[in-house]
């Protein structure tokens, strides 16, 4: 036993006592060193990163955290629902250690099956017929099948260029742009409009394709009185320009959003407009012995206003099925762990991507279906200015 005088106190202090903090704190030193290695030495992409703790997180809703908080003070559970049970932890712990859902055999499958993980996704809202079998499906061509020239049926073009005359809106905004409309995959086309081809993962085109569908959703915004801005930029271009691939499609896109963004302060609603590759029994509706190009909107859950966007698109769907019945395939929300789990819906949140029709569809078809989303947004948009006012 040794003391210490410092300033009329004396310490007294074990040698011993001394001997173990000091190696507990050299012992704890070399860990620190040890496990840091270990996390830095991993290869990109199987790192502890911000978006692994996020993809971890993810696992816990809110109402499980509110229960484990009401562990340590009760209180916190009283805003919970009279109905609202303990989460099965045995169950959670099993999913954060090992990523896989008892509930939800895709986790499992899609890890063994090829292709399995295109069908990733939780379904918010279910439109007629939608399930997990014909989840929206992201083709992902080959540069060279991309930028391929095909013919076109041109007098098809010709006669859908025709847009039907209105009355003019008793309400506008007044010369402002509030609506931005883009297309990330802006050469996905349709095979009804293609001469030389009728093979699915060929309907690409660098004039004919979904950039037309958002043109004619701009036109019929305009048409009462909402202010848009279309953008029809060639995107297949850009990436081949500068050696990129076809996943990098929405950081081009984001680009634009953003410049967009920067040039205009009164953008309030952003539509990334595309077509799904799915077969035409499931992107197709009859109503009133009319046939249209079904919706699907879809959400990334990989941003800060991804509740807000899911909102909207909910709001919308519904709107959408009251009026057009079966029109909506329903509402997407994309994992933050998938392909891109944003689509730059991070910039507003007033964004999601619509799908109009699929792969099967006419432009016929889909402009119908942009006349149908043009009137139940216009009316979404405009009950809510008055609302504001």
């Amino acid at each position: 036993m040794s003391s210490r005088n410092f300033r009329g106190f004396t310490f007294k202090v074990n040698r011993t006592s001394l001997k173990r903090i000091t190696v507990l704190v050299i012992v704890g030193i070399m860990a620190l060193f040890i496990v840091t290695g270990m996390l830095t030495a991993f290869e990109p992409g199987y790192g502890l990163s911000s978006s692994t703790v996020h993809a971890w997180s993810s696992y816990v809703s809110s109402e499980a955290l509110v229960h484990m908080m009401g562990t340590e003070n009760p209180y916190f559970t009283q805003a919970l629902p009279e109905d609202s049970q303990p989460p099965n932890f045995s169950s959670l712990a099993f999913e954060l250690a090992t990523s896989l859902n008892p509930d939800d055999p895709r986790s499992l499958l899609g890890r063994e099956l090829p292709g399995f993980a295109l069908f990733d996704g939780k379904i918010i809202v279910a439109g007629e017929h939608t399930d997990y079998t014909n989840m929206p499906i992201e083709s992902a061509p080959p540069m060279e099948v991309m930028m391929a020239e095909r013919e076109v049926s041109q007098e098809n073009i010709e006669k859908m260029d025709k847009l039907d005359e209105e009355s003019p809106s008793n309400v506008t905004t007044g010369g402002k742009k509030v609506v931005h409309i883009i297309h990330s995959h802006s050469r996905e086309s349709f095979l009804p409009e293609l001469k030389d081809t009728n093979v699915p993962n060929q309907a690409f085109h660098s004039t004919v394709n979904i950039t037309l569908v958002g043109e004619r959703l701009g036109r019929e915004l305009e048409k009462r009185g909402i202010g848009v801005e279309v953008d029809k930029s060639d995107i297949g271009a850009i990436l081949s320009n500068r050696g990129w691939v076809y996943g990098q499609s929405y950081d081009a896109s984001r680009e634009i959003v953003k410049e967009a963004i920067s040039n205009n302060n009164d953008l309030e609603f952003f539509f990334d407009v595309h077509r799904d590759a799915q077969p035409r029994d499931i992107t197709t509706v009859t109503i009133n012995g009319v046939e249209y190009a079904r919706t699907l909107f879809i959400v990334g859950e990989n941003n800060k206003n991804y509740e807000k966007n899911l909102k909207l698109a909910t709001e919308l769907h519904e709107l959408l099925d009251k009026r057009y019945p079966g029109l909506s395939r329903g509402v997407i929300l994309k994992p933050a762990s998938g392909a891109n789990g944003r689509y730059n819906q991070d910039l507003s949140p007033n964004s999601i991507l619509v799908e109009v029709g699929g792969v099967d569809n006419t432009l016929e078809e889909g402009y119908r279906s942009a006349e149908a989303f043009a009137k139940v947004f216009s009316e979404f948009y405009w009950d809510a200015e008055k609302v504001n006012k």
